[in-house]
């Protein structure tokens, strides 16, 4: 029997009364006509996760805008209404959420309809954007236009540059390192008026997308996991193809391999040996990107999957305890002369295996392998099915990811933590250490559960609040956070009675007074919902 949204679920709704939400949509449907807006989710526009039972995180309507000239008539309206907007990119990051806004009865702005690649520049290497393209668009942007350049892309092509890179979203090639793609925004501000960050400040000023600074404060940061305005267009980065790319692919046999396998990693990334953003995947990470937990074990689905199991999927895929996947790029004697620093490097570990092939760019779209395939900037949706690890085809997954220093006691002391937490709820620990640069990576865990099941999907968002929870009073925050636990993520970053958090909501306060624009994004609450 269904149950009603679980109390426990922090959902917070929208100040506005109903009449207002209705002529505010019936006004957006007279400015931008009936084929742009939907009322209510659609059947689409919400968490797609969360069982069909449970109404937290639901919109009132969904407007998609054509330009940025109707995202400024659609703020505006809002504004006069008093009705808050959210705004997305493809709407497609479905372990953080999806489609869903943070605040329940307010308006989606979604970018589906604005997803045109305004330009690219093969000799500067960049491209202009609008926020809906996705990473597909622009793979296949840059093959029609016959450009020498690749995008650096996530696991998932269908998501959206825009909204990927606003959310810090990670990308591995090298200049996905460091979230370092993104040059230059047009912002429509709460106001319904219109900015460009940096460069762009000035009119016909070309070096609008080639240079991050401002002439004063750059600004240009606060709209990356911020809800301080809503972006029309970025410019991105585009890396120029090298003569080839040599795919490396590194097993080692024992849990605390890991140790030597991310200092090794780490002085070849310090060195410039190793460039871009290696992963360290464990045994049931990629399993679940093959098939569903039945197919590799036939245990109790309420138990964790014990070590002598996952020793013996990982001879049947052919890996190790730990994976670690990367490239190099180059000329083909440079990468061969990178290749031998690297497997003298890593064969210090006992039992390591090493494997290594090397390609050009007409073979990039068509290899077997679509970890790969992403590490060439081919998107992909090889892995799309990664959630269905209890429930298949109504699987879901969420994931808990903490920052943590490249150390490899650290990270080994941490995913020794992480594990014992995911199965005290009894639950199987997958990771994806993602070496976002030289010194740090991010640590993916993956909590999945399956839909139809509420109860063990109600038992699987209480487990990931406590991980939040619990991991915050160890010093290990998260770098972006799932709507359901946004506010808990932020109150970990206490230092200094939250003086971070302070310090955002006055400037939220001060550009966005009647808190507007995605109230509550990553914990950032304007003044009126603040102590709700």
């Amino acid at each position: 029997m269904s149950v009603a949204t679980p109390a426990f679920i922090p959902e917070r709704g929208t100040t506005a009364e109903p009449s207002a939400v209705a002529a505010a949509l019936a006004a957006m449907t007279v400015a931008l006509g009936a084929e742009r807006v939907i009322v209510g989710d659609g059947g689409e526009f919400r968490d797609p996760f969360q069982p069909s039972a449970w109404h937290a995180f639901a919109t009132a309507g969904v407007v998609q805008p054509d330009s940025a000239e109707d995202v400024q008539t659609i703020v505006k309206i809002a504004a006069q209404h008093g009705v808050p907007v959210w705004a997305q990119g493809q709407g497609r990051n479905n372990g953080y959420g999806g489609a869903a806004p943070r605040v329940s009865g307010g308006i989606t702005i979604n970018f589906r309809r604005m997803n045109r690649v305004l330009k690219i520049d093969e000799e500067l290497g960049y491209a202009l954007v609008e926020p809906g393209v996705s990473f597909q668009d622009m793979y296949d942007a840059i093959e029609s236009a016959g450009a020498n350049l690749m995008v650096s892309v996530p696991d998932l092509g269908w998501g959206s540059l825009g909204g990927n890179s606003q959310d810090n979203g990670l990308t591995y090639l090298p200049y996905g390192r460091d979230f370092q793609t993104v040059c230059g925004l047009e912002v429509v501000t709460a106001d319904g008026g219109l900015l460009r960050t940096g460069m762009g400040a000035m009119d016909g000023n070309e070096s609008w997308n080639l240079y991050r600074r401002s002439l004063g404060p750059t600004i240009e940061p606060l709209f990356m996991q911020g809800n301080f305005g809503v972006v029309t267009k970025l410019g991105i980065w585009l890396m120029p193809k090298p003569e080839v790319i040599t795919h490396v692919h590194v097993d080692v046999k024992r849990d605390e391999d890991l140790i030597p396998l991310v200092d090794i990693l780490r002085r070849l990334r310090l060195d410039g040996t190793i460039d871009g953003v290696p992963c360290i995947l464990n045994t049931l990470l990629i399993a679940s990107t093959i098939a569903k937990r039945d197919h590799w074990y036939d245990g109790d689905f309420a138990l964790p999957i014990p070590d002598a199991a996952i020793d013996a999927i990982a001879a049947r895929i052919g890996i190790g305890r730990w994976h670690l996947r990367f490239a190099l790029y180059g000329d083909e004697a440079v990468n061969a002369l990178q290749l031998k620093k690297v497997e003298k490097a890593f064969s210090a570990i006992p039992d390591c295996s090493i494997r290594a092939t090397t390609s050009g760019p007409h073979e990039w779209a068509n290899l077997p392998d679509p970890s790969d395939r992403v590490y060439a900037g081919v998107p992909n949706l090889d892995w799309k099915d990664m959630g269905g690890w209890y429930g298949g085809d109504h699987g879901g997954h969420m994931s808990f990811a903490p920052v943590a220093p490249l150390s490899g006691k650290k990270v080994y002391e941490l995913q020794r933590w992480m594990r014992g937490e995911f199965e005290r709820h009894g639950i199987d620990h997958t990771a994806d250490l993602i070496v976002v640069n030289a010194r740090s990576l991010v640590s993916v865990a993956g909590v999945q559960f399956d839909i139809n099941d509420e109860a063990s999907t109600a038992a699987s968002y209480q487990a990931m609040q406590d991980l939040v929870r619990e991991a915050g009073k160890i010093g290990y925050g998260e770098y972006r956070a799932h709507l359901h636990f946004m506010d808990l993520a932020q109150e970990q970053y206490g230092f200094g009675d939250h003086a971070y958090r302070r310090f955002v909501e006055r400037i939220k306060d001060a550009v966005d007074p009647q808190g507007l624009i995605n109230p509550g994004r990553h914990g950032i609450w304007p003044a009126g919902l603040r102590h709700a």
